[in-house]
């Protein structure tokens, strides 16, 4: 069985990686725009926060900073396509590519340390402290309810933007982008703006997550993508619906059940899986969220014609 620990890890890593998701949920599922970006933009948050934190800059700033930095990494691929005419996968990989060298460029090393610096889980962790007389909220389920509201909150925000009549264009640009054109909408600029916020989200995280490990490394965005995706998937398959409140929902519920089943495996000793068999766990979850909806369809299809 899973211990407190485990299952407060994967609640950990399940909130942090939902603001990947949420970033996924907007280029894949808003914009229609597969965007490999977010593997360059997630070790970008960690590497400019940690960055500007060792220089003394205070841990709200240099995290706000990270997600600017994002934001403007989602833009040129965005640029790249809209004007370059770049196809839009190749204007990502193009710029994930860059972004590798740019982390090292701010960086100056493959890694940081923050060992010892005051960061925004830290500070949290010292508050809660002094506020409770106990000391768990200041250990692990604390960060866990720190990466929560920040997560929720991001949910939220992007709930209401998506009601707006600007959400509502960029809705409408990823569906249906010459009817969009057609009402008057630059589909342009709203590309261009649903890529910023994608990628500044997934940046947060990034900046986050280097906070919650103590480090920021040029490497930690490999997979990014597909732990975004599967979050999305797994989401989706559990909690189906067209509204925005629904999906944004989803996306943060698939990426923690997705972190709890990932833990879940690991801990079962039968199977014999190890920490390096994530990958592998990763794409069997992901084939079953896509394979599951579709048997289901193929039974109430046939049980619908039984009872005919």
């Amino acid at each position: 069985m899973m211990n407190l620990v485990a299952f407060a890890g994967a609640l950990e890593q399940g909130f942090l990686y939902g603001l990947v998701a949420l970033g996924v949920y907007i280029s894949f599922r808003i914009l229609d725009f597969p965007d490999l970006t977010v593997d360059g933009t997630f070790p970008l948050g960690g590497a400019v926060a940690a960055s500007l934190m060792m220089q003394g800059v205070h841990p709200l700033l240099a995290t706000g900073l990270a997600i600017v930095a994002g934001a403007i990494a989602g833009l040129c691929t965005a640029v790249m396509n809209v004007y370059f005419k770049i196809l839009n996968l190749l204007a990502s990989i193009l710029t994930m590519i860059a972004l590798y060298s740019i982390n090292l460029r701010i960086m100056g090393q493959p890694n940081i340390a923050l060992l010892g610096q005051e960061t925004l889980v830290s500070g949290w962790k010292t508050t809660l402290q002094s506020v409770s007389s106990g000391s768990w909220l200041g250990s692990q389920l604390g960060v866990v309810l720190l990466l929560g509201m920040i997560a929720i909150a991001a949910k939220v925000l992007l709930d209401i933007f998506f009601k707006t009549e600007m959400g509502l264009a960029m809705r409408a640009t990823g569906a249906n982008p010459s009817m969009a054109r057609a009402q008057g909408i630059s589909t342009n600029q709203m590309i261009l703006l649903g890529m910023a916020m994608s990628n500044g989200l997934v940046a947060l995280a990034g900046a986050l997550a280097a906070q919650v490990n103590g480090f920021a490394d040029v490497q930690s965005g490999v997979g990014t993508i597909v732990f975004g995706l599967a979050a999305v998937i797994v989401g989706e398959t559990l909690l189906p619906g067209l509204t925005v409140f629904r999906a944004t929902i989803a996306a943060i519920l698939g990426s923690i059940l997705y972190r709890l089943a990932i833990a879940f495996a690991l801990e079962l000793s039968f199977l014999g899986l190890k920490s390096q068999d994530l990958n592998l766990i990763t794409a069997i979850l992901v084939g079953a969220a896509l394979v599951i909806p579709r048997w289901q369809q193929q039974y109430r299809k046939r049980s619908q014609a039984v009872k005919n």
